[in-house]
């Protein structure tokens, strides 16, 4: 999830297991810490664009490495003025906070190699998009209530925070299930031959869901709203440019990025220049992450030393207004052709 959620969401569960031992605002501010402290591993430079994807979070997002530091930062933190005697309700709170922060990232599609060292799969429900203000204002609301009113008022706030932010999390999984229902009986009604699919919700809601499917053709988008009238779920169909594969299956990037996305990428060549891009994170025609991974020379593809990065993404304005449109059941065609034509 983005920072702001889980730096507040760390703040929130120091205040529920601290905040009568500790003080509110200590308890906040040192939940507020450790609820970001994973997630500094984006400023680990592996030495390229395709590994910072891929190891973000790695190691410093494995429930066992995090369960082993947890007494030694509670010690840590004990040896600050004022907090001696706490050591275990401090280990436990830190505990909390780094293994929810691990469990919420866990929920969102990109990938987290939660069981390291015993295995580095990139576990994913992606049931959730990576930023959801219904998740977090609960969860900034029940703080800003414990920080003011303080007492048992204040701390009763924050749990009811708390509290609906986990049951959204909840429904957001109920709702990934209803849909995933309606997609399987739409496929088949259709004939389709399915090798792997997705279903995951667009930006900053659960109403609206993407749905990806590869095939052995290719791959088709289709989305659908928890408002649409009933009706036909249909698809578009892409090139996965997997004619490229044989000549790429060999590039080390490339195996990564299929490894990462389980299955989920795309193959293209631009003017000589070979990607590859995640079709995890995104919708036609605009993805987050797309590498540049060899070119072209001779008539042969050449791995470049280190690949590049590129992001093609929709225009803002063009995304939200379709976005909000197509999840209140507007029966829009797929975003990049509604763009062409505005």
């Amino acid at each position: 999830m983005d920072s702001l959620s889980q730096l507040t969401l760390g703040a929130a569960i120091g205040v529920a297991v601290m905040g009568r031992r500790a003080g509110i605002g200590k308890a906040a501010l040192a939940g507020a810490v450790f609820g970001t402290l994973p997630d500094l591993d984006v400023f680990i430079d592996y030495g390229d664009p395709v590994s910072n994807m891929t190891y973000h979070r790695g190691a410093s997002h494995s429930l066992f490495y995090l369960s082993l530091l947890s007494p030694l930062f509670a010690w840590l933190l004990c040896r600050l003025p004022g907090q001696g005697g706490h050591w275990r309700g401090w280990m436990a709170a830190i505990w909390l906070i780094l293994i929810t922060h691990v469990l919420l990232d866990n929920m969102t599609v990109y990938g987290t190699q939660l069981g390291q060292p015993f295995t580095d799969h990139p576990f994913g429900i992606g049931s959730i998009f990576i930023i959801d203000p219904l998740y977090t204002l609960p969860l900034l609301l029940g703080l800003a209530v414990a920080l003011i009113r303080r007492g048992g008022r204040g701390l009763a706030g924050n749990r009811l925070g708390l509290g609906l932010s986990t049951l959204y999390l909840g429904w957001s999984m109920l709702a990934q299930w209803q849909v995933g229902l309606k997609v399987d009986d739409a496929l088949a009604a259709q004939g389709m031959t399915v090798e792997r699919r997705l279903v995951t919700p667009t930006a900053f809601n659960t109403l609206l869901w993407r749905v990806l499917v590869i095939t052995p053709d290719g791959y088709l988008e289709g989305f659908h709203s928890l408002l649409d009238a009933r009706g036909e779920l249909t698809f578009s169909a892409y090139d996965r440019g997997m004619a490229l594969y044989p000549e790429l299956a060999s590039n080390p990037y490339v195996a990564r990025i299929a490894w990462f996305s389980k299955g989920f990428f795309r193959l293209s060549e631009q003017d000589g220049r070979l990607l590859i891009t995640d079709l995890r994170m995104g919708q036609e025609p605009g993805y987050s992450f797309n590498f540049v991974v060899a070119e072209r020379g001779a008539g042969e593809a050449r791995a470049l030393a280190v690949p590049e990065q590129r992001s093609d993404r929709l225009a803002l304005s063009l995304g939200l207004d379709w976005l909000w449109r197509r999840a209140l059941g507007e029966p829009l065609p797929p975003p990049g052709q509604w763009a062409l034509g505005q």
